[in-house]
């Protein structure tokens, strides 16, 4: 213990001894690790973070840069920026690889991440690093992806399925699982607000909207009606073609293809559900046996949904007004 207390203040170390002195039945334990781990996190102070946050949006320092030297160094603050802004994300992937398959003192691995995932909501907003409006978006993405889930796992279609036993499972489906869809989202604002983003050419509201009606319904009609999700993204490809994300890695604006960008975030989803996938959250039908890859077809999938979470996502108020639309 004097090791420990070393590295982390008494203060902190107090929920911890409050924890592993608790009673080890699963129920009483789910019902006391929130608050539990919710004085370790805001034991955690969100001043470093906000100060990083602060160095990253005022760099004007390095206007004299040219060159291949320009080039390294709008590369890293492009890694650290992207970095800071999955912050949720490894934070809770983080838990979702780490904690084992057999659970904590017996209660159930899926229980024990969807308290970690509340805490680590509630920590970001306490923190300041999200706003009540933004968290009020994400939760709009948690009941999304959570109502897909339930329909993707009922006996009728059995599109995958969570094999392991939880207390805080609703229709089959573990309540965790909707912070997945929530977490690309968190990214999406988190990028929007770190990268300075601006968006030219957005297509007039009611089609965005519409369009991504349109994908979130065919996640569910192709199972009756076949698979129009080619169609709708070729709808897409013609609707966002005009348009252009701006961000600055750095201290200059620089400009991607809107599109470009939706692809791109589809492929890390799609890699890390392979890894997820390895590691047992769920499983598809052809990985009950043995773990195989995902199916390179739900890079689509993926790609279309964060078209989804971005219509959302520029609904906001804040958001909005750094969106050009064109009359």
């Amino acid at each position: 213990m004097s090791l420990i207390s070393n590295l982390w203040p008494d203060k902190w170390l107090k929920p911890l001894v409050l924890l592993t002195s608790t009673s080890r039945n699963a129920k009483h334990l789910i019902v006391n690790l929130p608050a539990l781990l919710a004085q370790l996190l805001i034991r955690i102070p969100a001043l470093p973070l906000r100060k990083l946050d602060a160095h990253l949006l005022n760099q004007h320092h390095y206007s004299d840069l040219t060159g291949i030297s320009r080039f390294f160094v709008e590369f890293l603050y492009f890694g650290i920026k992207e970095a800071r802004a999955c912050l949720f994300v490894v934070l809770f992937f983080t838990a979702v690889f780490t904690i084992p398959h057999a659970g904590i003192w017996g209660v159930p691995r899926y229980d024990i991440l969807l308290l970690v995932a509340l805490v680590i909501q509630a920590w970001m907003v306490w923190a300041k690093l999200e706003t009540l409006d933004e968290l009020k978006a994400i939760t709009i993405f948690h009941l999304v992806g959570f109502g897909l889930e339930v329909f993707k796992t009922s006996s009728g279609i059995k599109s995958w399925a969570y094999p392991d036993f939880a207390y805080t499972k609703l229709f089959g489906v573990p309540l965790f699982s909707g912070f997945m869809y929530a977490a690309v989202g968190s990214y999406i604002i988190q990028a929007w607000r770190l990268f300075e983003l601006r968006v030219i050419h957005h297509p007039q509201y009611w089609m965005a909207i519409s369009v991504a009606t349109l994908i979130y319904a065919n996640f569910f009609t192709h199972h009756y009606i076949g698979d129009y999700r080619w169609y709708i993204a070729a709808c897409t490809l013609g609707l966002y073609a005009r348009s252009t994300v701006v961000f600055k890695p750095l201290d200059r604006e620089r400009k991607m293809p809107l599109l470009f960008a939706f692809v791109l975030i589809g492929f890390f989803i799609w890699l890390a559900e392979n890894i997820s996938t390895f590691f047992g959250i769920w499983k598809y039908p052809n990985q009950l046996g043995a773990w195989s890859t995902v199916h390179v077809g739900k890079w689509s999938s993926w790609s279309l949904l964060v078209i989804m979470t971005f219509t959302i996502v520029a609904n906001l108020k804040h958001i909005k007004a750094r969106v050009h639309v064109p009359l």
